[in-house]
């Protein structure tokens, strides 16, 4: 299981109303270092899967989830848990400061 696309389509589904804490990334394909932790999202949507969804949002495809989160810059991390927002971290970071948003939530 690799991270899945969220969109204002399933966002109150998949991010609101998950059972489970949900990470999100807010990235761009035009945004250097979205792709740099890319990879790391993805790795840590399959080392986690069953503890916590992991989910991207294209801040190009999906304006409104952006402003609603109030998006300036990107990547912009995200972790949900019960319907609210738990944590939040602007910039890329390593493998280990991001599981660091979500560990003691699971």
């Amino acid at each position: 299981m690799s991270s899945m696309t969220i969109t204002t389509d399933n966002f109150e589904t998949e991010v609101l109303k998950s059972t489970q804490p949900v990470l999100l990334d807010f990235w761009a394909p035009w945004c250097g270092p979205c792709k740099m932790i890319g990879p790391v999202i993805d790795q840590i949507a399959d080392e986690y899967a069953g503890q916590i969804k992991v989910g991207k949002i294209n801040v190009d495809d999906n304006n409104a989830l952006a402003v609603q989160h109030g998006i300036s810059s990107i990547p912009a991390l995200f972790v949900y848990k019960g319907g609210e927002v738990a944590v939040q971290k602007i910039g890329a970071a390593s493998k280990h400061d991001i599981e660091a948003l979500f560990k003691n939530l699971i």
